[in-house]
């Protein structure tokens, strides 16, 4: 196993890199089809491993890099209002208290997120044959965002002997029994580049994580009113 091929596992299968670093039409969660596979419980989450980019989400007419070789997208319904996920999602600050593998945010400005807001945030990772336990620092920039709709934000991960630059995008949309989320994201950099299909089952694994994290998280807030 190369260096780059070792820094990039330990990193990734550590945590759910999801860089913070988001619409249309629903389609039903769980539903068949070339590009979708159920994951989990059945409507749980559905994940698209290489969307077309005709079908990429967009936050206010952008989206991820439609010829980046590590791309992810996938979505789950939320059974809970659209106002509890957004303000769940959004509320970067209190990550830590929802998504386990989250050691810590820190906001660079402050207020409600708007485009040019930018927040900075830590996970661990522990020693590795090839690497020692480092930290892996992301700085996230909003580029887009319209309020409950979608959010788009772009920024490095780093860490010891690895950086990787993501684009993030999420869209919120009302369906019938709750919220559809969908969410697209894209890695690029030398370790990431080093083994594609690694790389991409791996930012799979993070993003299905961070969905079923946020749908456990939205859904018993709604069910504790």
């Amino acid at each position: 196993m190369t260096r780059a091929r070792a820094a990039l596992s330990t990193v990734l299968l550590t945590v759910p890199l999801a860089l913070g670093l988001i619409g249309t039409a629903a389609t039903p969660v769980g539903a068949t089809g070339s590009a979708a596979t159920p994951v989990g419980a059945a409507g749980s989450v559905t994940s698209r491993s290489a969307p077309d980019s005709d079908s990429a989400l967009t936050c206010r007419g952008r989206g991820v890099d439609p010829d980046v070789l590590v791309r992810h997208r996938t979505e789950t319904v939320i059974a809970a209002p659209l106002a509890t996920v957004w303000r769940i999602q959004t509320d970067v600050e209190r990550w830590p208290s929802w998504q386990p593998p989250v050691e810590s945010v820190r906001r660079l400005d402050h207020g409600p997120l708007r485009t040019g807001s930018a927040f900075r945030w830590t996970m661990p990772v522990p020693p590795h044959p090839s690497t020692p336990a480092t930290s892996l620092e992301i700085t996230s920039t909003v580029r887009q965002i319209e309020r409950g709709r979608c959010i788009r934000w772009t920024g490095p991960a780093i860490g010891e002997g690895l950086r990787i630059d993501g684009i993030h995008v999420w869209t919120f949309t009302q369906v019938r029994g709750g919220v559809l989320v969908r969410t697209e994201e894209t890695h690029t950099g030398t370790e990431v580049e080093a083994d594609v299909p690694v790389a991409a089952r791996l930012l799979r694994e993070g993003l299905e994580a961070w969905l079923r994290d946020l749908k456990q998280a939205a859904e018993a807030r709604g069910s504790a009113r």
